[in-house]
């Protein structure tokens, strides 16, 4: 088996070699290089797409451009290619700005006027996603919440930084549940997704059972020597200065990213939960990294 890992920008020489120790080919290009996407593509059997613009403010064309025009080039260059299965990473986000996203499963419909540029952008790529689905060539999609793990350069770091800059505050306590799912966890989804997804269905994919969100970031942030403190605000005003936040920042046309946004209040300031039962039902998932396993691989 062909092993191809599409590097979307110029990345340091540590993360190349990190590709190729595992036996893949890095093919350097991005979402907007036809040839380069087709090219990393040439001989493979399936295409896991992952990359997209995770952030939760930021400019309505850069959005478009990442998650939607970005899914359908590698779209297109995977049925040029010959691809067989086409697997997308999306995110429990496109529900976003409807009801409270408690236990939901893949039959909760996506919300019409979703919360956020990165909600609205990652439903209408998974819109594109379920479109191509053809016998020639079969789309799958997983749902993983919260990815978490060692090396993360996303949320965490984010949440380290807060706390260094005494900026981080609980929101409504923390004392609510949130779904989780380790970076190995989505491997095993998509992996599984890839051999026994059934086109045009959605998987979530957790961790297992959900988990008092205070406990979890403290647990995280302790295995980097990090004390998240005592501060909360209430739900309502978090809620409150978001929204009067990026009235500001969108009236005044400000390049910086608002202190606080909507989508990061509905999405990590109060509970979400997914159901991942159709993933281990129909896949044969388990989520094989605990959560107290992948917690004690961070410390190390």
């Amino acid at each position: 088996m062909k092993l191809v890992s599409p590097i979307v920008r110029q990345l340091p020489d540590a993360a190349v070699k990190a590709v190729q120790q595992l036996s893949a080919e890095p093919i350097h290009g991005d979402l907007d290089n036809a040839e380069a996407l087709r090219n990393g593509m040439a001989g493979c059997d399936v295409v896991f797409h992952s990359a997209a613009k995770v952030e939760d403010w930021g400019r309505y064309e850069d959005f478009y451009r990442a998650n939607v025009i970005g899914t359908e080039n590698v779209l297109q260059a995977a049925r040029a290619s010959g691809v067989r299965k086409f697997v997308h990473v999306s995110t429990e986000a496109v529900l976003a700005g409807g009801p409270p996203i408690r236990n939901a499963d893949e039959t909760w419909p996506r919300e019409k006027n979703p919360l956020g540029l990165y909600s609205l952008t990652k439903g209408l790529a998974e819109e594109r996603v379920l479109a191509a689905n053809f016998p020639e060539l079969t789309t799958v999609i997983v749902r993983p919440r919260f990815i978490w793990g060692k090396g993360n350069t996303s949320v965490l770091p984010q949440i380290i930084n807060a706390v260094q800059k005494k900026q981080f505050m609980w929101i409504g306590g923390g004392r609510y549940l949130t779904s989780t799912c380790h970076v190995r966890n989505v491997c095993e989804g998509s992996l599984l997704a890839a051999e026994r997804g059934r086109g045009g269905e959605i998987y979530f994919l957790t961790d297992g059972n959900p988990i008092e969100f205070r406990n979890f970031i403290t647990a995280l942030l302790k295995t980097q020597n990090i004390d998240p403190g005592q501060r909360s605000v209430p739900l309502g005003l978090a809620r409150m200065f978001a929204r009067v936040s990026e009235s500001i920042w969108r009236g005044l046309d400000l390049n910086s990213h608002p202190p606080l946004t909507r989508t990061a209040v509905c999405l990590i300031g109060e509970g979400v939960t997914v159901n991942d039962g159709k993933a281990r039902r129909e896949l044969g998932y388990v989520g094989e990294m605990s959560i107290d396993e992948g917690l004690a691989e961070m410390a190390s």
